[in-house]
């Protein structure tokens, strides 16, 4: 397995065996069902697992969803969420398995995906940074103005993607290579080191960092790998 769902409990600090002060934040990851198996093979045709997690009473589902979960037979989950598996991966999982954060220990990377926080609409000072205008002499109720935002004859037309006012926060972000500090399996609990999006008891996803894992599979590959030209070279040296 590659990931879990889970929630952000809160933010706190711990004292490394060194004594730093480490910020960390606190996530309730699982217990997660197998609510569905997907492989190349399948009418799907590509490899993953459907999880649920939590509790809801079955008079919230409307019929396809309750039928999933019949289908399944488990009992019905208020949030599902797709994880891509290879192959060889998905031999090991089952429909029906719970699993646990103790697929993730001390010191690995992670990928933590959430619902930033909402801050409503909001200027360009305050979405972009951007830096306003001067407060010199004859400058009047613009101090926090984007200015000048499209051209003359042309194009005549505001471009795709200017920087404006607008919503701010309420969107999907994910934090990239978080280092996991503790896990604690019996509470489903992991510690990771730093803040993740979201907010207090809002649901995330987290899953094994797909930087970090892309790196150690390509110096496996790369150990692994023969060189053609210098076996050859061994062989005729009677090297084997």
């Amino acid at each position: 397995m590659r990931g879990l769902i889970g929630k952000k409990v809160g933010m706190t600090q711990v004292f490394d065996a060194e004594g730093n002060c480490v910020p960390v934040t606190i996530i309730k990851l699982g217990p997660c069902t197998v609510v569905r198996k997907k492989t190349e093979d399948g009418t799907d045709g590509y490899g993953a697992v459907l999880l649920g997690y939590g509790e809801i009473d079955e008079r919230k589902l409307n019929k396809p969803e309750l039928g999933l979960f019949k289908a399944a037979g488990v009992a019905p989950k208020a949030s599902l969420r797709e994880f891509r598996l290879k192959s060889d991966e998905l031999e090991s999982v089952n429909v029906g398995d719970e699993l646990d954060c103790s697929m993730f220990s001390t010191g690995d990377y992670v990928d933590v995906v959430g619902t930033s926080k909402g801050r409503g609409f909001a200027g360009v000072m305050k979405r972009h940074n951007m830096s306003g205008t001067k407060r010199s002499h004859g400058v009047h109720e613009f101090f926090r103005h984007a200015g000048s935002i499209g051209m003359g004859t042309w194009p005549g037309r505001v471009i795709k993607g200017k920087r404006m006012a607008g919503q701010m926060g309420n969107a999907r972000v994910t934090q990239q290579n978080v280092e996991v500090v503790a896990v604690d399996t019996e509470e489903h609990l992991m510690m990771v080191k730093g803040a993740i999006p979201g907010a207090n008891n809002g649901e995330i996803y987290v899953s094994a960092g797909l930087k970090k894992t892309r790196v150690a599979e390509k110096k496996v590959a790369a150990a692994t790998k023969v060189n053609p030209l210098k076996a050859s070279k061994r062989a005729a040296a009677g090297r084997g």
